[in-house]
């Protein structure tokens, strides 16, 4: 049988599993505290292997959280505002439907 998924759940489903990590979380919190940076300070303000950052931002911007520009040969990091005021309005959609459906 084939499962049929809408375009809001299979975004929704992409957003929060790049959220399920708290080193991803950390990374966005950093991101928001300081409006933008390069890898280099993300990498500082984590315990964690420059690779694992990496491969932690490489989520987040796959969820479209964050969104980078090239200065070579650094990179910077911001969060992309209108990606998370969507995700923000998934997740509201998300939670008032489950509330309903309790009640």
């Amino acid at each position: 049988m084939k499962k049929c998924y809408c375009e809001n759940q299979e975004k929704l489903a992409r957003i929060t599993k790049a959220l399920g990590h708290p080193a991803r979380l950390a990374i966005l919190c950093y991101l928001a505290e300081h409006d933008d940076c390069f890898f280099g300070d993300i990498f500082e303000s984590l315990p964690i292997a420059k690779a694992t950052v990496s491969q932690h931002i490489a989520e987040l911007k796959d969820a479209g959280l964050i969104k980078s520009e090239e200065f070579p040969p650094k990179v910077k990091y911001c969060i992309d505002k209108e990606n998370l005021l969507l995700a923000r309005k998934l997740m509201d959609c998300f939670w008032n439907k489950c509330e309903k459906g309790c009640e």
